[in-house]
């Protein structure tokens, strides 16, 4: 076993990220709130480091203040918890290659830049009770590619950074602040998919299914 733990991302690797749905829920967020969309929509990504690594109640509140609204902020809460709960979907073979990792001795972990509605709906999604530990950026009030939210999770796994493959799509330059730390990185680069802007300037290795994470721990 050359790895003893292997540690994921979960947007747009463990789950690809429903970028079609996001649009109707921020349009759906702004007519609830009582917000016009497009000034809405720019003020929530203008809030998005806030509520990645605080509460997400106190981030929407802060929205609300800027953009003058009089609505109660759980409108936009209860419908993007609602969200959160219908996305995380598996990708294809992410589950059995979690188990079969599992099956063959390895530790699990899990590194997501989010906010608060992923960490609350997560154990009721089909990851509940899969990883050993779970790093919400939400909770610690970290981001990637900070290297603390790496060594809070190989922490929490009880392991070295030397001792762990990080995979990840690339976002938020995860895989260079993996390897910053001294893990092994390893971008999920499926054919067909999008990357973010981070994630195409990877130069370093490469799978095209999370099944090839089998051939690498």
């Amino acid at each position: 076993m050359r790895f003893r733990a292997v540690v994921f991302d979960l947007w747009q690797t463990l789950v690809p990220w429903p970028a079609e749905s996001a649009l109707e829920l921020y349009a759906q967020m702004a007519d609830a709130a009582g917000a016009q969309r497009e000034e809405f929509v720019a003020a929530w990504h203008t809030h998005r480091e806030r509520r990645e690594t605080g509460p997400l109640a106190d981030s929407v509140r802060v929205l609300f203040d800027a953009l003058r609204l009089e609505a109660d902020p759980e409108v936009v809460l209860s419908l993007r918890r609602k969200w959160t709960r219908a996305a995380l979907v598996p990708r294809p073979g992410a589950l059995e290659t979690l188990a079969e990792l599992r099956r063959r001795g390895h530790v699990l972990g899990l590194i997501t830049v989010c906010s608060e509605d992923v960490s609350q709906e997560w154990e009721s999604s089909a990851f509940g009770g899969t990883f050993d530990a779970r790093v919400f950026s939400c909770d610690a009030r970290l981001s990637k590619p900070d290297p603390r939210i790496y060594e809070l999770c190989c922490k929490r796994l009880g392991v070295q950074p030397d001792e762990v493959l990080y995979v990840g799509d690339g976002a938020n330059y995860e895989l260079p602040g993996a390897q910053r730390v001294g893990m092994t990185a390893v971008q999920l680069r499926v054919p067909g998919e999008e990357l973010t802007e981070p994630g195409k300037e990877w130069r370093g290795a490469t799978i095209a299914s999370l099944e090839e994470v089998l051939e690498l721990a």
